[in-house]
């Protein structure tokens, strides 16, 4: 028998730790990364993700499963993995055909990847446009020598030039149009001379040095030296004078019908002072005359002319040539037949034109009379002169109607609706007409979410009174969060208080500004109670002249908790491209002059510890932190490691109230003054109308005087405010809230339900493209997603509004160096651009035919694409003006109305004549904004680097955004459900009759967990928290 020792079993608690360790172990040792890799990161403070026994991991959402599966699919292709076939067995027998087919794969498997690698560039009609307008360009000339290493590179070249094409056609159209159109509709080749005018209240003939040949003026000097080629010598005594008598006019043979030169005369010239002169070899030919020079100009005659006594002729029209008929009727021969003698004999001063166009021997006559007896032609205008002054007359028209009813509703917006939007009640009768008030003073619009249940103090209790005791914490808790809603103090602005966030992003900003923009929200005099900074910090950046990084500031400007001055980095996904799509962040809950603040500082993954700008994503993935975390709550959607940092820190700090309670967000930059009471307008407005989606207040310049480039910007900025957001702000359609200062409405109350705005699945969907291949994309997300974050909220709610707030005001630092203000312009500039481009096939925003903001947006796209020949087109006018005695008075006056109008704005709406001197500057600096800013920037439409505006401390040059390397680890990034989090961190299960009926499909429960060790047990008896129940 043989007796074996059987250890003993151990309890419970010592099983389940081992149970743990072995499956730890298993994790580090297998597909994962390898043991002294995780305990290296465990070292450096990273959380390494582990599968926990007690909590099974939740399946990730549906949009983060597809992007991944995407990039899953990209990583197979790059492999090689999709669509191999085994190599026949007979074949791989061979060794040495082994080897050399292992050398051909390693030397094909560089370029193989190289061409899976780029992907396709031609998936759209305008891509294609793009490729066949630069065909003549070869791929290989753009590589060597424009530097366009990739095929998206040369692609987004391509898209520049045919951009670039474009807007030089529109320039070329509205050149055409202000001066082509009249050239072509009514040709001025050749110059008339008025034949009199008036002088000392009676009109005569004017005098004139040079001469006339049958209706042509000559110079003097120049017809000298022509005669002295014929062997006449003509003198001063025939200046002013009709020379036709001397010349044969019928170049053509039009007289030979009607005999041996028919009405030439003797060819003799009488001077005015009694001389006389025949050439000797007969009448000269207007044929020499015409090859030796070009006539000054024609000789003009009024209708008035034809019938004076002044002219001592007999003159008649003859379509548009007045002829002299004078030698005729005295001659008494019939040369022309008796009809046509007829007619001439009693033709003088009327138009003899139609009473020879229907007789066949006056047809016939018409040519000979004109090469004969012609003198000039009448001043009367042709059909297209006519046509090209009506076009012009309805051009000026409609661009002043435009310009008045623009500046009519801006003026209406801030006389009659501006100040109702911040008082109590909001706007109504007629200026209620897209409004709808007193939404959220509806109880029925603050029923709890679902967080209110879930507290961490509903845990298992083995205390047979833990019902009562649980009972007597919810009413006492109820009742003293119900008193601070009824007792909050009102500012007597805002009735209903809402929760607000206040986001400031944070790049490379120093102390000075960072203090400044802080203190100025903790400043406002919305209540505390109400408001919560959240700042996000895009990266370890240390900004040029700082000795310490942007993280390290803010953190230092905080009053921590001790408990949390170490947190530890979180996982979340990121808007890249490759291993950067994952990164990591530590959140900082603190107070900053009493005021709740969450940090949120992007550190990155280990693998870029030592890299410069480490976890810096830009700032839409900053924005994307906020929008998906609020997303997230709302639909009781799983979240990320950095999400539940995010929520429980913002639930303690606002000592119960969880994040799904707040309803709007601040975005403000980091280098911005808000005004006291700014907030406090912004909360009101949003208040008074629940259609509100978004709202900006007025930014100005703090820093006017700092030199000649700021001082340009001030009047700028006054007039983008004032009038365009103004008169925007009637339709409610703002189509660009400044990501400086501008509000957004996370969700909206309807029905005694709420909607999601900001927090849109449909908008953060798109606003979360980590892969942009096109030149359109890549000016929308990566140049000016605050201009695209307002097309997208209007492209998805176009009923609902985005408003401007005058009464909201702050102050902002603007670049003070040209080259700085260059590069920010650019920006600008191309991203408005393209997002104007999205808007205006919006067909659903107000308004109906030319009164629509649809129309509207496309007079700005064409406006801002044409802003270069623009300003060309007023020197030109302005100049033209200055030396021409006939200026175009139509055009200067509009000029003068465009440039005008904006001095009668300022007078009347906000009394500050000191803008009226910055209107001059601005003026002065007009081709700066219209034709140099403009110019550079249409012409860099492929650069997509942020330039000199943030300067970082060791960065040579801002390269953009390149596209992203390595490989994204998705086993690296852990989603689960709220409850799922909290019971891991308190070390409780969440009650299962706690959890309240939701509407999102959940998993089943998961089974009782065992008790953890928590690496912080402290918070635990700090997380007493919860929201007022409804009984």
């Amino acid at each position: 028998m043989i007796i074996r020792s059987i250890p003993p079993v151990p309890p419970p608690h010592q099983y389940y730790q081992q149970q743990v360790l072995q499956q730890q172990q298993q994790q580090m040792t297998g597909s994962g990364p390898n043991l002294q890799q995780r305990l290296r990161a465990q070292a450096n403070g990273y959380v390494v993700p582990q599968r926990q026994p007690n909590v099974p991991v939740q399946p990730i959402s549906n949009s983060l499963m597809t992007q991944l599966q995407h990039q899953k699919l990209r990583q197979q292709r790059e492999a090689g993995l999709t669509g191999a076939r085994p190599m026949n067995s007979q074949m791989n027998r061979n060794p040495i055909r082994r080897l050399s087919q292992r050398r051909q794969q390693q030397r094909m498997q560089p370029k193989e990847k190289e061409l899976e690698n780029e992907p396709s560039v031609l998936t759209s009609w305008w891509a294609w446009v793009a490729y066949l307008v630069t065909c003549c360009i070869p791929g290989w000339c753009l590589k060597s020598c424009c530097r366009k290493r990739t095929m998206i590179m040369q692609q987004a070249w391509r898209e520049k030039i045919t951009l670039v094409f474009c807007i030089l056609l529109l320039c070329g159209v509205l050149i055409y149009i202000t001066y082509g159109l009249n050239m072509t509709l009514c040709p001025q080749s050749v110059k008339n001379f008025a034949y009199s005018g008036s002088e000392g209240g009676a009109r005569g003939p004017i005098y004139r040095s040079n001469v006339r040949v049958l209706g042509r003026v000559y110079e003097l000097d120049r017809m000298k030296a022509f005669f002295a080629t014929k062997g006449v010598n003509l003198t001063n005594d025939y200046e002013n004078m009709d020379l036709s008598p001397i010349f044969d006019g019928d170049t053509e043979g039009k007289c030979s019908p009607f005999g041996n030169r028919p009405g030439l005369g003797t060819c003799t010239l009488y001077s005015q002072y009694g001389g006389w002169m025949t050439p000797e070899r007969g009448c000269l030919k207007l044929a020499d005359l015409q090859a030796y020079m070009e006539p000054i100009g024609t000789l003009g005659f009024e209708w008035i002319d034809l019938s004076a006594t002044y002219t001592h002729s007999s003159l008649a029209i003859l379509g548009n040539t007045v002829i002299n008929i004078t030698n005729y009727q005295r001659n008494g021969t019939k040369i022309f037949g008796d009809y046509v003698d007829t007619v001439l004999q009693s033709a003088a001063g009327t138009d003899l034109s139609y009473s020879l166009l229907f007789e066949p021997s006056g047809l016939s006559a018409r040519d000979c009379l004109i090469a004969r007896y012609s003198v000039g032609v009448m001043e009367s205008e042709t059909g297209g002169c006519i046509a090209a002054q009506i076009i012009m007359n309805l051009m000026l028209a409609v661009i002043c109607v435009m310009i008045v009813i623009r500046y009519s509703m801006a003026l209406t917006f801030l006389w009659f609706i501006a100040g109702r939007l911040v008082k109590p009640g909001g706007r109504s009768n007629w200026l209620a007409w897209r409004s709808i008030s007193g939404g959220n003073n509806d109880p029925a619009n603050h029923i709890p979410g679902p967080y209110a249940y879930y507290r961490p103090n509903n845990v298992i209790s083995s205390s047979s009174g833990s019902s009562a005791s649980l009972a007597s914490s919810r009413r006492s808790e109820h009742a003293e969060l119900a008193a601070t809603h009824t007792n909050s103090t009102s500012t007597g602005i805002v009735k209903t208080e809402l929760y607000t966030i206040m986001m400031v992003t944070c790049y490379s900003e120093g102390q000075e500004g960072l203090q400044t923009t802080m203190d100025s929200l903790a400043r406002t005099t919305y209540s505390k109670k109400h408001k919560c900074f959240f700042v996000v910090c895009d990266g370890m950046i240390t900004g040029a002249g700082e000795t310490r990084s942007t993280p390290d500031i803010v953190v230092s400007m905080l009053k921590l908790d001790p408990t949390m001055r170490e947190p530890k980095p979180s996982s979340y996904v990121a808007i890249a491209d490759g291993e950067k799509q994952l990164n990591m962040a530590k959140v900082y809950a603190g107070h900053y002059k009493r005021v709740p603040c969450i940090v949120v500082v992007k550190c990155g993954t280990e693998e870029e510890a030592n890299k410069p700008k480490a976890g810096n994503r830009g700032k839409r993935d900053s924005q994307l932190i906020v929008m998906q975390f609020f997303q997230r709550v709302l639909f009781n959607d799983r979240l990320s490691a950095l999400d539940y940092e995010i929520f429980w820190k913002m639930t303690w700090l606002m000592k119960g109230v969880t994040p799904d309670k707040f309803e709007l967000v601040l975005m403000i930059d980091a280098d911005t003054k808000v005004a006291s009471d700014s907030l406090t307008y912004m909360v009101a407005a949003m208040a008074n109308d629940i259609t509100i989606m978004g709202l900006c207040g007025e930014t100005r310049i703090a820093n006017k005087l700092s030199s000649w480039v700021s001082a340009i910007q001030v009047f700028e900025y006054y007039i983008s405010h004032n009038y365009a957001k103004a008169f925007e702000s009637l339709f409610g359609i703002v189509t660009c809230l400044p990501g400086c200062f501008s509000m957004y409405r996370i969700k909206a109350p309807k029905n005694g339900a709420w909607v999601p705005i900001l927090a849109n699945p449909d908008i953060i969907l798109e606003y979360n493209q980590n892969i942009v291949t096109t030149l359109h994309a890549k000016n929308l997300l990566l140049l000016g997603e605050d201009r695209f974050l307002s097309t997208l909220m209007l492209r998805t709610f176009p009923r609902r509004q985005m408003m401007y707030v005058p009464q909201a005001r702050c102050k902002t630092i603007v670049p003070d160096r040209f080259r700085v203000l260059l590069s920010q312009r650019r920006r600008w500039i191309n991203s408005t651009v393209h997002n104007l481009m999205e808007l205006v096939l919006v067909s659903d925003l107000c308004g109906i035919a030319c009164l629509s903001m649809q129309f509207s947006v496309f007079v700005d796209l064409v406006g801002t694409l044409v802003l270069p020949a623009a300003i060309c087109l007023t020197v030109y006018l302005i100049v033209n003006t200055a030396i021409s005695s006939n200026p175009q008075w139509q055009s200067l006056a509009l000029l003068i109305a465009i440039l005008g109008l904006p001095a009668v704005l300022i007078s009347i709406t906000t009394f500050k004549y000191v803008y009226i001197l910055w209107m001059l500057v601005y003026l002065v600096a007009l081709p700066i904004w219209n034709f140099v800013l403009p110019v550079y920037s249409y012409w860099h439409f492929d650069d997509f680097s942020w330039g000199a505006t943030r300067v970082v401390v060791g960065e040579k040059k801002d390269k953009g955004h390149l596209d992203g390397e390595g490989k994204f680890d998705p086993s690296r990034l852990v989603m689960k459900k709220w409850e799922d989090w909290e019971s891991e961190r308190v070390g409780h299960s969440i009650l299962s009759r706690s959890r309240p009926a939701l509407l999102t499909p959940t998993p089943q429960s998961p089974p009782p967990a065992a008790p953890t060790r928590m690496s912080n047990p402290i918070f635990v008896n700090r997380q007493m928290y919860s929201t007022p129940l409804k009984s």
